[in-house]
């Protein structure tokens, strides 16, 4: 871990597109303005943990859904084919030629 001492004004970059810099310190808490590119995604660490987690629960509870289906449908192995189709022929009417 890289640890650096900045006063309020000053910044660190990161990358060609991110930049921190300290905007405030009051007591024990510092506040920070980061500035990057849109497409950069940006959130507080909580923040980030849970939608960690709840990306792991979802995708823990699609492959249980999955599992549910093939249960409800049987055979997972089995293949599913249309049923035969049936070819209609038709015989040309005759024209009666005077």
């Amino acid at each position: 871990m890289l640890v650096l001492t900045r006063k309020v004004g000053e910044g660190i970059a990161i990358g060609d597109d991110i930049k921190i810099v300290v905007m405030q310190v009051k007591g024990k808490q510092v506040r920070l303005g980061i500035k990057a590119s849109p497409s950069t995604v940006v959130h507080r660490e909580e923040v980030y943990q849970r939608i960690q987690d709840e990306n792991r629960s979802a995708s823990l509870s699609e492959v249980d859904a999955v599992s549910q289906a093939k249960e409800l449908l049987g055979d997972s192995e089995r293949e599913i084919s249309s049923p035969p189709i049936k070819r209609i022929t038709r015989t040309p009417k005759k024209v009666d030629s005077e």
